[in-house]
């Protein structure tokens, strides 16, 4: 087992602890997956109903990390099965990638939000929220062992390669390189949320860039 203990400030005193979170080593997926359910590494699980783990076949030779679990993910325990889910899955298959042959996850486990009324409106993960889930997504790359993993957004390319990345500058190409979870291939991309909040009027465009996108990774898969 791997202990992992990043600080996080303590809501009563003010004061700070640290707290272990056990990644199994070497693991399956069930294995891991069944292990981050119960992660306390940083506070963002006190509020949020349960950890949202990876989903899809440990043989998938391609891996997609997004942000975090939406409002929508975060009820239903599983990645990606939201608005922006349903964007992603129409460009998987535009592009020519299956969705049942890949697998999907988030940089972030928990959902990270501020209450507004009844909504809960969603916030972008801190620094110490991306360090603590980092062993996590570690470990699904590990299991999955993919050819190619493709970063959707600036916190997954940062959180998988680090700050000297930019999605703008560096999307729709592929990267050889070290990272933070290891050596391998990757694509930057958009997250497909950020097609939905769009003008109106530069949807569309934006949506056949994220296609032209995904269809770099389908044809670096077909090659």
């Amino acid at each position: 087992m791997r202990p992992f203990g990043p600080v996080w400030p303590g809501t009563a005193a003010g004061n700070h602890w640290t707290v272990v979170a056990t990644v199994p080593s070497h693991a399956s997926l069930d294995q891991v997956a069944k292990a981050a359910a119960d992660c306390r590494a940083c506070d963002l699980f006190e509020n949020a109903t349960q950890t949202v783990f990876g989903a899809g076949p440990a043989s998938a030779r391609v891996l997609l990390v997004g942000e975090q679990p939406g409002d929508v993910e975060d009820q239903r325990g599983a990645p990606f099965v939201g608005p922006a889910g349903r964007v992603l899955d129409r460009a998987m298959a535009e592009a020519g990638l299956s969705r049942e042959h890949a697998y999907l996850t988030n940089a972030v486990k928990h959902f990270s939000f501020r209450p507004a009324g009844k909504r809960r409106i969603h916030e972008t993960p801190k620094a110490r929220h991306i360090s603590a889930c980092r062993p996590w997504l570690a470990a699904e790359v590990l299991a999955v062992s993919p050819e190619l993993t493709v970063c959707m957004g600036a916190i997954a390319a940062k959180a998988v390669i680090g700050p000297d990345v930019r999605v703008l500058r560096d999307r729709g190409v592929l990267l050889e390189r070290d990272s933070l979870i290891g050596p391998g291939t990757f694509l930057l991309t958009v997250h497909p949320s950020a097609i939905l909040r769009a003008p109106s009027d530069r949807r569309e465009e934006d949506y056949k860039a994220f296609v032209s996108d995904l269809r770099v990774a389908a044809n670096a898969l077909g090659r």
